[in-house]
């Protein structure tokens, strides 16, 4: 869509005891077996979500945990997990639940999660047609993306997101547009 303005990708962390809450409330009583890596609130917010928690276990199974104010608690139940199912040439990179919701005004929050393998040194987003990449927040194999867009100026749908990794050396080893999301 065209018209369309990312205003923010800022995030502030989610304190460590409202992160014990929403783990609580998103996993139950297998709270316990998972640690959260990356806890953000996105930089705008809609009726239902803003921020996530992506935590994950021993048998490195990732989880993730959309929440809503301070109260420490996530909508996501059940939780939505994030699993082995690494896509692209090379198996390198997983994305699940990512969405575009209406915020206040006539902002849209985009907000994503995945994980990745030891291969992938940087994540970026790419919006749309706009080849302008922002960088994601990356922990222990896990990464969020978020961000605040404005318009589109013809009420279409919000821009897809786009998914970009590279390695050490800066290369580009992973590209949503040009690659299948589909494991090969």
């Amino acid at each position: 869509p065209a018209g369309f303005t990312v205003t923010s990708t800022r995030t502030s962390p989610i304190g460590a005891g409202a992160v014990a809450k929403i783990l609580a409330s998103c996993l139950g009583p297998d709270a316990s077996n998972f640690h959260a890596v990356i806890a953000v609130r996105a930089p705008v917010a809609t009726k239902d979500t803003d921020g996530v928690v992506i935590a994950v276990n021993s048998a490195r199974q990732y989880v993730q945990c959309e929440t809503k104010g301070h109260k420490g608690t996530s909508m996501s139940v059940p939780p939505t997990f994030i699993n082995d199912r690494l896509w692209g040439t090379g198996h390198l990179i997983e994305f699940f639940d990512s969405f575009s919701e209406p915020a206040r005004g006539e902002q849209t929050l985009s907000l994503g999660a995945g994980h990745y393998t030891p291969d992938v040194a940087k994540i970026t987003i790419s919006y749309g047609d706009n080849p302008t990449q922002y960088p994601a927040l990356m922990a222990d194999g896990a990464f969020i993306h978020t961000a605040a867009i404005t318009g589109p100026e013809d009420n279409s749908p919000s821009p897809t997101p786009y998914v970009h990794a590279y390695n050490a050396a800066g290369q580009e080893i992973y590209n949503q547009q040009t690659e299948p999301t589909a494991q090969q």
